[in-house]
């Protein structure tokens, strides 16, 4: 599942977190909850591609979504 289709699911504070500690290891917490939303997170960390989108997410920009792995 697409990041954009998760993000608006999971809580502000861990949206919030996401933003402020991008490209770092998840909290266990956020971890279960984006899977509990049907996000996908490997070894604790987002994709590539997600990083960036939260990263243009947190500059004010609407980011293309990322393309998930398949897609290419």
């Amino acid at each position: 599942m697409s990041i954009q289709v998760w993000w608006p699911k999971i809580s502000k504070e861990s949206r919030d977190w996401l933003v402020a500690n991008n490209g770092d290891a998840i909290r266990e917490d956020i971890v279960d909850q984006i899977r509990r939303v049907g996000g996908v997170v490997e070894d604790a960390y987002l994709s590539d591609d997600a990083v960036d989108w939260v990263e243009a997410v947190a500059n004010g920009e609407e980011p293309d979504p990322p393309i998930e792995r398949g897609q290419r």
